[in-house]
């Protein structure tokens, strides 16, 4: 008999069902009348399954009675009502098989409750707590309605490369990717001569796919990418990873008025999505996590975004009278207890930026025509601040030159890039979504670090 799904139980199964389920013990007692509950946990869901196994079952007293936290189980028997409050129904077991036994003397995960830090050092058990269980679900179900918005809105799904020669930020902060001896590197006039490397030539760990977004976009239209990105920041907070994903659609034939337009339908989306088909553990993060998280959540998807220029916004902050922690002035980039506070407290709704200084944003940011600021957007959300970073790219060719030797880059690096200003140039735009700082979002997990199963943060690489 093939196994069910605790869930698919919970919901569907019927008093009366035979079913198989094998799972993970979360818990066990016994009772004076000679049988046992089990509770029983596979990851399909937040609740556990109670199994009740008696003292008839062959192996009751051999193996059933010792069973503690942590052991692996597959059960098998009746679905029946159950008279307990809170769960519909439970299992009747006629036979209980144990695979796996858990030491309890040794297994780290016991019925005490273990703070985030610690549970970080034991990344191999923590998704069998309640807590990653449940930012596991929210993730999985996140990705899979990225995908859903954008299949349906005629959008390929490209694959990027991960190691790329380019650097698309401008920023630097790239792992290298080599074959090159470290002990010892062949140099040619006091540099590395990367001229016997794997690629004859330095290459990185991709920090974003647009770029090479960029290219399909010119020949489909409409395009994103979904993968993992890498940025060399030796940065130890709770905002940020050396490895992350990004969700990166770029868009022919558009502004930023329609990529704002897209973005702002794409996130709605999103919550709608997880605030419908992952109730129970949203329920969880409410209670145990963030007390406000449902009602942020909700007011996210019926706001209307307040558009506003990254000028006004300079003039707002100043005009606050706030004591911020960093300093505002129009040609500085915004810290996040900024764009918290035109999110939370002024706008009290998400804030779309637009137009910001072209001296603090990316060669690739078309230039408005008062030669001061670029075609861009931030989205600001409450509690989190920027949620995604977009513009609208610049299509002439002559402007990109003058940008990027305004920013330093080596023309030879980005001659492709600039040939598709050169073949049919169009209009295009895009934006990119920091999927693990979405789920933090909307999980209430105040670490991002507990938002992805391995993190990659600086001297942390043990999985």
């Amino acid at each position: 008999m093939n196994r069910t799904r605790i869930h698919d139980i919970l919901i569907n199964s019927q008093p009366g069902a035979k079913v198989k389920v094998c799972g993970w013990v979360r818990t066990r007692r016994d009772s004076k009348g000679g049988f046992s509950f089990i509770e029983l946990n596979d990851g399909s869901c937040l609740k556990n399954l109670q199994v009740i196994a008696d003292q008839q079952l062959s192996n009751y007293t051999a193996e059933i009675l010792k069973l503690t936290t942590g052991a692996s189980v597959c059960a098998y028997g009746e679905v029946v009502e159950s008279p307990a409050s809170g769960q519909r129904v439970e299992l009747r077991a006629e036979a209980v098989e144990v695979l796996g036994w858990a030491d309890p003397e040794s297994y780290l995960l016991q019925k005490k409750r273990h703070s985030l830090e610690f549970l970080r050092t034991i990344a191999h058990l923590r998704p069998r707590t309640n807590t990653f269980g449940a930012v596991t679900r929210v993730r999985n179900t996140l990705s899979y309605a990225i995908h859903t918005f954008f299949h349906d809105r005629g959008f390929q799904y490209i694959h990027t490369p991960i190691i790329t020669a380019s650097d698309c930020e401008g920023a630097g902060e790239m792992f290298r990717v080599t074959t090159l001896p470290l002990e010892n590197i062949p140099r040619l006039d006091g540099k590395v001569d990367f001229s016997g490397d794997f690629f004859g030539k330095p290459t990185n760990l991709t920090v974003s796919g647009q770029l090479e977004a960029e290219i399909y976009a010119m020949a489909f239209g409409d395009v994103y990418t979904f993968g993992p990105t890498f940025r060399a920041e030796n940065s130890n907070t709770s905002r940020h990873l050396a490895e992350f994903w990004m969700v990166e659609p770029e868009m022919a034939f558009c502004d930023l008025q329609q990529d704002a337009s897209v973005a702002e339908e794409f996130l709605k989306y999103l919550i709608s999505e997880i605030l419908e088909k992952c109730h129970d553990d949203l329920l969880f993060f409410n209670e145990f996590i963030e007390k406000n998280l449902l009602a942020t959540l909700n007011h996210i998807v019926s706001s209307k975004f307040k558009m506003l220029p990254y000028t006004d916004a300079v003039d707002l902050l100043i005009k606050s009278g706030r004591p911020f922690d960093y300093p505002v002035e129009w040609g500085l980039n915004l810290q996040a207890e900024h764009e918290r506070y035109l999110a939370e407290d002024y706008f009290k709704a998400p804030v779309i930026l637009i137009d910001f200084p072209r001296s603090i944003k990316p060669f690739y940011m078309r230039c408005n025509d008062d030669g001061k600021t670029v075609t861009a957007m931030d989205i600001l959300f409450p509690e989190i601040g920027e949620i995604i970073g977009g513009s609208q790219r610049e299509e002439r060719y002559d402007v990109l030159l003058e940008r990027m030797d305004e920013c330093r880059l080596n023309r030879d690096d980005y001659w492709w890039y600039m040939e598709l200003r050169k073949y049919g140039s169009a209009p295009h735009a895009g934006f990119g979504l920091g999927f693990d700082r979405l789920v933090q979002f909307v999980t209430g997990m105040k670490n991002i670090r507990d938002v992805i199963p391995f993190p990659r943060t600086p001297q942390n690489a043990e999985f």
